[in-house]
């Protein structure tokens, strides 16, 4: 499968995410060409914080694969992550992120501040940004569209 292809995975997991309310971030850990971990933002549900798509993603994928590290994983997420789990995928020692749409809010990859390539950490993770941007941002914008009729 290719980039696109888990991405979209991600974007299924968000549409869940929306339909219970939840800001629609959606993820997947992809270990050898299979979803290993997939998870969605319940952070309202859980009451919380931590309960980010990404978080939930890699969790799942490290009871799965019986180890926290996830060396030879790519996480998918639809949205560039925040710096808590941007220091979770440096903590899990994530190979590579692929993500869709940036986060101009809180984005801490590329926008507003980059975690995954301090020097001084022991793991660098391999970044790839842009799939599927358009698909990622518009179920976005859309939620908070409704949101705000509300």
């Amino acid at each position: 499968m290719s980039h696109a292809s888990y991405m979209r995975e991600a974007l299924l997991e968000a549409r869940r995410a929306a339909e219970k309310g939840e800001v629609p971030i959606g993820a997947v850990v992809v270990v050898d060409n299979q979803i290993v971990g997939r998870g969605y933002d319940l952070r309202e549900s859980l009451y919380d914080a931590s309960a980010h798509a990404e978080i939930l993603a890699m969790r799942q994928a490290a009871q799965h694969l019986k180890d926290w590290r996830l060396n030879n994983a790519t996480l998918y997420v639809t949205v560039e992550p925040c710096a808590m789990c941007a220091g979770a995928i440096v903590q899990f020692r994530v190979k590579r992120l692929v993500y869709g749409a940036p986060n101009a809010k809180s984005g801490s990859i590329d926008t507003i501040l980059d975690i995954v390539h301090q020097p001084r950490f022991n793991h660098q993770v391999e970044v790839i940004s842009g799939i599927l941007e358009d698909e990622c941002r518009e179920i976005m914008q859309k939620f908070f569209r409704e949101l705000r009729k509300q």
